[in-house]
C-alpha cells in the first residue's frame, strides 16, 4: 500500500529528519579506531530521546538497538556490540527516528583510516549513486527510473548490487510501499506522485552480489566477505520538485576521518 502524505505530514517527517541528521552528526564525531560500536549506539539513542523522538529501529520486530551498525562485509542490520573499530574498517550506520507519528530513515558509510583505494572508491561511487537515484526521483517518473540510474552508475565501475534488499516508502510506518530496488528498467514500476515519501538506499558490493544472513537472524553480509557500502536518504516527491528530507550535513561537519 502506498500512502500519499499532505504537506503538513511531510513537514513533520522533515522535523524528525532534522533530529535524525543531528543524531548522525553526534555519532560521526565519535567514529574512529578504538571506539566500540555499542558506544555509538548509546549516543544516538540518548540524543534522539532527549530531543523528543524515538529510535525507529529499537524494538522493531525485536531489533535491540537504535542503530544498525554494519562493518566491512556486513551489508545491513548489524548489531552494535563490543566490537572496536580498527584502521581499515568501513562502517555503515543506519538510523531512523519516529517523531510526532512519522518515521524518517537515513544511512552513511564511514571509512576508518582506510588506505585501500579500491575500498575508498566503492564508498565514493556508492554515495554518488544515491544522488543519481534522487535525480531520477521526479514527479511523473517511475520507480524504475530511480533503480536504473543507480544500477547504471555503479555497474559502470564493476560493482554489484544487492538485489534482495530494497528502499521503501516511509511515513506512519517505517516500511511502506512502494519498494525501491537499486536495479531495474526505466519507465517500469509505480508512478511517482505528489505526496509520495520514499527512502532510497543503494547497497553496493565490491565483490559478488550474493548475500547470506548470519546466525543472529538479522545481520546480512556478502557471501564472499568482500566489502559492501550503504547510503540512504528519505525524499519527498512534489509536483514542483523533489525534496531530500534527511541530511548528511552534520556528518560532513563532524566526521574527522
Amino acid at each position: 500500500m502506498i500512502y500519499y502524505k499532505t504537506r503538513e505530514e511531510i513537514e513533520l517527517i522533515k522535523e524528525g529528519a532534522d533530529i535524525l541528521g543531528r543524531a548522525h552528526g553526534e555519532v560521526a564525531g565519535m567514529v574512529r579506531p578504538g571506539v566500540k560500536t555499542k558506544e555509538l549506539d548509546k549516543v544516538a539513542d540518548e540524543f534522539i530521546c532527549d530531543h523528543g523522538g524515538k529510535p525507529s529501529f529499537k524494538g522493531y520486530n525485536g531489533f535491540p538497538s537504535a542503530l544498525c551498525i554494519s562493518t566491512n562485509e556486513q551489508v545491513v542490520h548489524g548489531f552494535p556490540s563490543d566490537y572496536e573499530l580498527k584502521p581499515g574498517d568501513i562502517v555503515s550506520i543506519d538510523c531512523g527516528v519516529f517523531y510526532k507519528g512519522y518515521h524518517s530513515d537515513s544511512a552513511y558509510t564511514y571509512p576508518v583510516d582506510v588506505e585501500d583505494q579500491a575500498v575508498m572508491d566503492l564508498l565514493t561511487h556508492t554515495e554518488e549513486s544515491l544522488y543519481k537515484g534522487i535525480e531520477g526521483a521526479k514527479f511523473g517518473n517511475r520507480i524504475g527510473d530511480i533503480s536504473y540510474a543507480i544500477q547504471q552508475h555503479v555497474e559502470s565501475f564493476g560493482y554489484t548490487i544487492v538485489r534482495e534488499l530494497v528502499g521503501h516508502g516511509v511515513g506512519k510506518n517505517l516500511h511502506e510501499g512502494p519498494e525501491v530496488p537499486n536495479y531495474g528498467k526505466r519507465g517500469k514500476g509505480a508512478k511517482l506522485k505528489d505526496g509520495m515519501v520514499i527512502a532510497i538506499e543503494p547497497m553496493i558490493n565490491l565483490g559478488k552480489r550474493n548475500i547470506v544472513q548470519e546466525a543472529d537472524g538479522w545481520t546480512i553480509r556478502t557471501s564472499d566477505r568482500k566489502p559492501s557500502a550503504h547510503f540512504e536518504h528519505t525524499v519527498a516527491i512534489f509536483k514542483e520538485g523533489t525534496e531530500v528530507l534527511t541530511t548528511h550535513k552534520y556528518i560532513k561537519q563532524k566526521f574527522k576521518g
